[in-house]
């Protein structure tokens, strides 16, 4: 096929889409460009999957190496392997937007494949990535309500930017990734340096025109290249079993029974908790299949039915909301779960916090290390390390079920993410608090934003663990009841369990007292409005400030000790002209250091000295001994140290780690000294004083001028200092060996 082009200016850049020229087996494919970095999209469809309950869609962003010029820094692996942190988090944001607009009755399996071709550090492939999977969807023949697209905006020094680059974002106090259609919002991505509500609105708002070019575009380009979608027939009603008339009447049946027998049970208030309310749905279930039995009705059949159930559970949970204002725990729209917040439970941990809101429960843990426990990053758009982690764990136990454990899934990583973005711009910098810092956050109940949990409870280990982060951080998730046909919609405050239906949302907002730090949004919706986001930016700031109040009741700053059990870190600064002074010869004295006083020396390239110590005393002498090194004598000042030299005209005494000074044999004594032996010998201890430094740096030393002169002596000037390092080679050849 030939290859088709199309081009479109956005943010002053040409952004370029390419088809019929790769991955043509898929059912839609496209590159998409923009400077010199490159996406490929494919998206493909399956067959059916059979017995489930659920869309089988699937989002897979691969960053490939080559695309920025690299390999792997591994000496036995070089290719790729497990996807990095930001591999899974992109993928996750891709899905979050596209996956609302697909019908919930295909069950055939999807896949879509992002794969980075070319990056060229200046134009981040995540909403490129993000449109390039929009128009893959929207021109090939797979069922999708789209397209949709995605932009990034930043803020610098007050101006919003559209499609800001690396070094733009370096400067910007918001990084901000939306994606949307028809003027609503889709999904939202977000970390920011304290902004308030106002301002995130404005980026949003200010998002909307560029999102509607950039469809528009997509819209043209599918005229051009699109497929006919394909038609999926219903699987509701198999001919062979049953009449459309025999269906009709066993639906009916089914919704009759349920508006008669659920209601009394979903609202009956003695049910405080998410298992109380899944034991008696599950018994209700159970009577209706006994009921459709009675009935008559084939256990084939029966199946069909039974997602009847769950659909009228969330139309009447949100019909509640809607109409009457009533949520099924009894709360109102604004009010929080009861919160719990508490600090210092485990006794040998560096910090703990524990954080409870209604049955979500959280146990963060913090360990502070040296800044060589720092995470190595490499991947195709960082590399360098990491001071600052959040880990999240997610046990079966937590919801009162059982399963696997294993390594972290895409959920753990994607909400440990969030809790870390909420935080980090709150942590100290290396040089105020030159730890290594992670975080692990156990939740050991759910029913409703652990991660916004996780970020109250490393919150309050942090404080617990002495780290001096700048202000508490508290999250919540807001949620939403709507009828798109009828326009209504109600904010809800602390989603928990049966809000998060259809028509739905899950706004998860992060922040301090004075701002926002973090931002996600999913829907359930075909898209928010503008006035819903604002609404729910100013619900969300009453619940987290009401959040905060409980958690600084328990700890209002950090500790101003560590734990005793936490190593010691001392920082300072040194010339970097020094540091191979400090390191010496192949790492000798460096290494020297650390094995006699046992500790953990690290220093940056700018001179920045970071020594880690279980023990302080070990850590003071560790410390003493490298400013010695780097130490610039002065005339006047007194040393003592050891004869490590001698000569016939002198001595010298290493006044310093691994720095040297002359004591002429004027110098040793208030009196004539035939031989240097007569006053000192090798590895004599001795206390001299600095008379002066020579235009090359060498240092004088005075033994004599430690004593009082005896009566009647008169000091004779000493005659210039023999030239022991600039000894003229023989004549007629080299150094001689």
């Amino acid at each position: 096929m030939e290859k088709k082009v199309f081009e479109t200016d956005f943010a002053g850049k040409k952004l370029t889409i390419e088809t019929d020229q790769l991955a043509l087996q898929a059912n839609g494919s496209c590159s998409v460009r923009l400077g010199d970095t490159v996406v490929l999209a494919t998206a493909t469809m399956g067959g059916i999957r059979e017995g489930i309950n659920f869309f089988p869609l699937s989002v897979d962003y691969e960053e490939r190496l080559y695309a920025a010029g690299k390999i792997k820094g591994s000496r036995w692996i070089k290719r790729e392997g497990r996807p990095s942190d930001e591999s899974v988090l992109t993928s996750r944001l891709v899905d979050r937007c596209i996956r609302p607009l697909f019908s919930k009755e295909i069950k055939n399996d999807v896949q879509v494949i992002l794969t980075v071709l070319s990056f060229d550090q200046e134009n981040d492939s995540d909403a490129i990535g993000l449109v390039a999977a929009s128009l893959a969807l929207a021109m090939s023949d797979i069922p999708w309500a789209g397209p949709l697209a995605g932009v990034r905006v930043g803020r610098v020094e007050g101006q919003l930017i559209l499609n800001p680059t690396f070094a733009d974002r370096v400067n910007s106090d918001l990084d901000l990734i939306i994606a949307g259609m028809n003027d609503k919002v889709l999904m939202i991505d977000a970390g920011g340096l304290e902004v308030n509500e106002d301002t995130v609105y404005e980026a949003i708002d200010f998002s909307l025109k560029p999102i509607k070019h950039l469809i528009g575009f997509i819209n043209d380009v599918v005229k051009a290249v699109g497929k006919e979608k394909i038609k999926m027939e219903s699987a509701e009603i198999d001919p062979e079993e049953e009449t459309m008339e025999a269906h009709k009447e066993m639906m009916q049946k089914t919704e009759t029974w349920i508006k008669a027998n659920v209601p009394q049970v979903l609202f009956d208030q003695n049910l405080t908790t998410k298992a109380g309310r899944k034991e008696v749905l599950a018994a209700a279930k159970e009577r209706l299949v006994e009921y459709l039995e009675k009935e008559g009705i084939g256990k084939d059949r029966r199946k069909k039915a039974l997602p009847l159930f769950d659909d009228y559970i969330n139309k009447e949970v949100m019909r509640a909301i809607l109409e009457e204002d009533k949520r099924v725990d009894g709360r109102k729209l604004n009010e929080i779960r009861p919160l719990n917040a508490q600090i210092g439970l485990l006794p040998r941990t560096h910090g703990s916090g524990l954080f409870d809101r209604g049955e979500t429960q959280v146990l963060s843990v913090v360990t502070l290390g040296s800044p060589g426990d720092e995470q190595f990053l490499e991947g195709l758009e960082e590399s360098g390390r990491k001071r600052f982690m959040h880990h999240y764990n997610f046990p079966p136990y937590s919801v009162g079920e059982t399963g696997r454990l294993g390594s972290p899934g895409r959920r753990e990583i994607g909400h440990g993410a969030l809790a870390e973005k909420a935080l980090s711009s709150m942590v100290p910098n290396k040089e105020e608090f030159p730890y290594t810092i992670r975080v692990v956050s156990e939740v050991l109940g759910s029913n409703g934003s652990s991660s916004m949990a996780s970020t109250c409870g490393a919150s309050l280990a942090l404080m617990d663990a002495g780290v001096p982060i700048k202000k508490a951080v508290a999250g919540i998730a807001m949620g939403l009841a709507s009828n798109e046909e009828k326009g209504l919609y109600k904010v809800l405050t602390d989603l928990q369990d049966l809000e998060d239906g259809n028509g739905g949302m899950d706004f998860k907002i992060a922040g301090t007292k004075d701002g926002i730090t973090a931002i996600q949004l999913d829907t359930k919706t075909k898209g928010i409005p503008m006035p819903i986001i604002k609404q729910t930016l100013k619900q969300a700031l009453e619940a987290r400030l009401e959040i905060l109040k409980i958690m600084d009741a328990a700890i209002a700053q950090p500790r101003a000790d560590l734990s005793p059990y936490a190593p010691r870190i001392i920082s300072f600064k040194i010339d970097p002209d020094k540091i191979r002074e400090v390191i010496g010869p192949g790492g000798k004295i460096i290494n020297k250091i650390i094995a006699e006083t046992n500790v953990q020396i690290d220093i940056d390239q700018d001179g920045l000295v970071m020594i880690t110590a279980m023990d302080p005393e070990n850590g003071k002498k560790a410390e003493e001994w490298i400013k010695n090194i780097v130490k610039v004598v002065e005339p006047g000042e007194v040393y003592t140290g050891k004869v490590s030299r001698m000569f016939d005209f002198g001595a010298m005494v290493e006044i310093l780690p691994g720095q040297e000074g002359m004591v002429h044999i004027s110098e040793l004594a208030h009196r004539r000294v035939g031989q240097v032996s007569d006053v000192v010998n090798l590895g004599d201890e001795v206390t001299v004083k600095v008379i002066g430094i020579d235009e090359k740096g060498r240092v004088n030393l005075s033994l004599k001028a430690m004593t009082p002169a005896p009566e009647g002596y008169v000091d004779t000037p000493r005659p210039e200092r023999k030239k022991l390092f600039d000894r003229k080679p023989r004549s007629g050849g080299g150094r001689r060996f």
